[in-house]
């Protein structure tokens, strides 16, 4: 990462990358990669594939970065993460609409589209991006409330020992690590995150 960045607000990046700074772009997307990590690895839970659902988070970054706005949002954190959400649930409830079919038609965003693979075919998907804006803000909304009953069932409906299973996973720690955290098998730990798997897909 720049360290010229360092010393900046995620605000003053923007104004930054506004002013013709590309490589801000780059900044924030690796000082925001984890962040999506850990979302799509809560989501894998619900359907999706861990890795593709990665990718749609970076992208939902990506349109975070480009749509911002410091004087209609509050911070661009809130915005990136509202932006993030969005696009992976919209990639869940794709895959759910679809009967789980492959999320694993991704391009770079520097690849033209719609044409074969070479320059002279048309826009490239980050321009076809830059053309579509995040929905309006009920849509947002929506998803933060849908966010917010999920929270809840895990509170509500899940085990004291589902729920420690779960807030490991999303953490990032491996079947191994959360069995030792836990004092429990690999195994059970395996067939724990199989339940709550089933549960929160039923769910959504």
């Amino acid at each position: 990462m720049a360290e010229q960045y360092d010393d900046l607000s995620d605000e003053e990046i923007i104004f930054q990358i506004r002013q013709g700074d590309n490589s801000g772009v780059d900044y924030l997307m690796e000082k925001y990669k984890n962040l999506v990590r850990k979302k799509a690895r809560a989501l894998y839970l619900i359907g999706g594939d861990s890795d593709d659902l990665i990718q749609e988070g970076m992208i939902g970054l990506f349109k975070a970065i480009r749509d911002y706005q410091p004087e209609k949002e509050n911070s661009f954190y809130g915005f990136a993460n509202l932006c993030v959400e969005r696009q992976l649930y919209n990639a869940v409830k794709g895959a759910n609409r679809l009967k789980n079919s492959p999320l694993n038609s991704y391009v770079s965003l520097d690849v033209p589209v719609g044409g074969g693979g070479t320059e002279e075919t048309g826009q490239t998907l980050g321009e076809t991006l830059e053309k579509n804006g995040i929905s309006n803000p009920e849509d947002i909304m929506i998803d933060r409330e849908r966010v917010g009953k999920i929270e809840a069932y895990i509170q509500n409906q899940l085990s004291q020992f589902e729920q420690n299973v779960v807030n490991l996973y999303i953490e990032g720690m491996s079947y191994q690590q959360i069995a030792e955290h836990l004092g429990r098998t690999p195994k059970s730990i395996d067939n724990a995150l199989q339940r709550i798997k089933k549960k929160l897909g039923e769910l959504c």
